[in-house]
């Protein structure tokens, strides 16, 4: 069994690990955010810890054998349960899966540090951070982008508002990036209304087209593909 000292200092490092992955989630706004990272992680570290160490006085006894993973096992499976709570359903639109996943890690950065692998856990920590912050970037510039599409309509003066498209789309209008009415150069009586989606499927896509097709109000429909 490690000192006091060496224990301490594991539950300080995992805090300061899962504080890391925890601001980036915070930062967005995350209900699962800094606190709850630090406390995931440190939480998974000490039942590592006491899995590990806490029963050396019963394994001094004769033909008495126990498993320390077991119990580390459970907090694998058991921390679904705040992943699951961090998981939204909006309309058809599933959002917290990366929150969750990253709840997921940090028990396990917490059981890499209470087991003794720190050098697992600070490159877990690293990778993570470069997961979660530093792809995103390129994730929005190469993989969104090409998602994007864009329609054109025009319609009766005044007859489509913003709160009116979320009407006719129903589930379909979280995919609504941006919505702009102007008035329509060809003439006075006429909007002409664009209409951006974001990570439409195409199903989706073609779902949308066909509900604002079939409106009344509407005198013209083009489709403008950014893909």
């Amino acid at each position: 069994m490690f000192n006091n000292l060496e224990l301490v200092s594991r539950l300080v490092m995992v805090a300061v690990l899962g504080s890391v992955i925890g601001f980036e989630r915070e930062r967005l706004s995350w209900a699962a955010g800094l606190r709850t990272h630090m406390l995931v992680c440190v939480g998974s570290a000490l039942i590592m810890i006491v899995s590990a160490f806490g029963f050396e006085d019963v394994l001094k006894g004769d033909h008495v054998v126990l498993d320390p993973s077991r119990i580390a096992a459970q907090v694998v499976s058991g921390i679904g349960f705040l992943g699951a709570g961090s998981i939204l359903l909006r309309g058809e639109i599933v959002r917290g899966l990366t929150t969750a996943a990253s709840l997921w890690l940090v028990a396990a950065i917490g059981l890499a540090v209470g087991g003794g692998l720190y050098t697992a856990s600070i490159a877990s920590t690293i990778i993570i951070l470069i997961i979660l912050a530093g792809l995103k970037p390129l994730e929005r510039r190469f993989i969104t982008v090409r998602q994007r599409r864009e329609l054109t309509m025009l319609v009766d003066r005044g007859a489509l508002t913003f709160h009116g498209l979320h009407e006719v789309l129903g589930p379909g209008s979280v995919r609504v990036k941006q919505f702009v009415v102007q008035q329509s150069d060809d003439s006075p009586d006429l909007d002409e209304v664009q209409v951006v989606l974001s990570r439409a499927s195409t199903q989706e896509y073609l779902a949308i087209c066909d509900r604002l097709r079939r409106l009344d109000m509407v005198r013209e429909f083009r489709e403008e593909n950014d893909a």
